[in-house]
């Protein structure tokens, strides 16, 4: 399937999704998230929820990483397809973007090449570890600049799509994890 047919696809099936529904797969996701070999690490890169765009909450997923005492950075878009990193702390001020995006005010930026795990949006992925997000390339971006060899784990409420996604380009970053409520896939 082609990515833009999958997002719309996607989108149409989160939207059917209940609040409530949707609080109750991401506390699941996030206790899948335990099943992968990731406790190790020293930052974990981590985006903040859409609320409008019924996207997996990361919040207990945040909330088991300050558990254990991990460095938890998260982004803010500094022009086009362009992210910075700043460490969550106790004083972090957040403003919502024009996306509907908590971000950051300002804090302690962390460069790409320390960030040792990146949890990634994502709108659907197929069985090879392929994504779809939103289409801004942000992401894929901020994901060129990291190490090779920093963990991508893409965070879904629905299976992996058995259709191959058809458009992949040289610039697509593949996952190297994807985790749902029921399921963690490793590529």
């Amino acid at each position: 399937m082609l990515k833009h047919e999958l997002r719309k696809k996607y989108k149409n099936l989160r939207a059917e999704i209940s609040p409530t529904k949707a609080s109750d797969l991401s506390l699941a996701l996030a206790n899948s998230s335990l099943q992968i070999p990731i406790w190790d690490f020293f930052y974990y890169h981590i985006f903040l929820s859409i609320e409008d765009k019924n996207e997996v909450d990361t919040l207990p997923l945040i909330t088991l990483l300050q558990g254990r005492d991990k460095n938890i950075v998260v982004p803010k878009v500094v022009g086009p397809n362009s992210l910075e990193n700043y460490l969550l702390t106790d004083n972090t001020a957040f403003k919502e973007s024009a996306w509907g995006v908590p971000e950051p005010v300002d804090g302690i930026e962390i460069p790409e090449n320390k960030i040792d795990v990146v949890f990634v949006p994502l709108l659907a992925f197929d069985e090879k570890g392929n994504r779809v997000g939103y289409g801004k390339g942000f992401y894929d971006g901020f994901l060129n600049k990291c190490r090779k060899e920093t963990l991508k784990i893409g965070l879904s409420f629905f299976a992996a799509e058995p259709e191959l996604i058809s458009d992949v380009n040289e610039n697509d970053v593949k996952l190297d994890y994807c985790i749902t409520p029921v399921k963690v896939y490793t590529f």
